[in-house]
């Protein structure tokens, strides 16, 4: 039953991802508050691994430094999909590019754009309520 739930919630994931769509990220701010905003995904891997855009500068590369530890929710009327896991901050050219969304452009000049950076999540245990049914585990 679980890995049905899984899948089920990695084809809603696939679904959210890229320019117009929107998920919550919990970080832990600098004075060890949890901290959650609204941010787009960049791809995904069902639930195992979601990437996100944004400056190397901003506050979430920079609260990541002190503590990688992070939140995903993804949620509409009829799911919610909550996982919880660790996330790094990656600078490296290919995997900018591989990352890189319409919208995007909004922002930065292109993949090379030295303030650019992509956040890897990667789901140690999720929460999930999926046409009704739940499951709660580890990965």
């Amino acid at each position: 039953m679980n890995q049905e739930i899984i899948a089920r919630a990695g084809e809603i994931v696939q679904k959210r991802v890229g320019s117009g769509t929107y998920c919550t990220m919990a970080l832990i701010d600098f004075d060890g508050y949890p901290t959650a905003s609204t941010i787009t995904a960049s791809k995904a891997d069902g639930i195992s691994w979601i990437s996100f855009c944004t400056g190397i500068g901003a506050n979430k590369p920079n609260r990541i430094r002190k503590c990688n530890k992070a939140s995903i929710c993804f949620n509409a009327d009829d799911y919610n999909i909550t996982l919880e896991g660790t996330i790094e901050i990656i600078t490296d050219p290919e995997v900018k590019k591989e990352m890189w969304y319409e919208g995007l452009e909004n922002h930065f000049s292109g993949p090379e754009d030295p303030g650019y950076c992509v956040l890897m999540f990667k789901t140690e245990r999720y929460n999930l309520l999926v046409d009704w049914k739940e499951a709660r585990g580890s990965l």
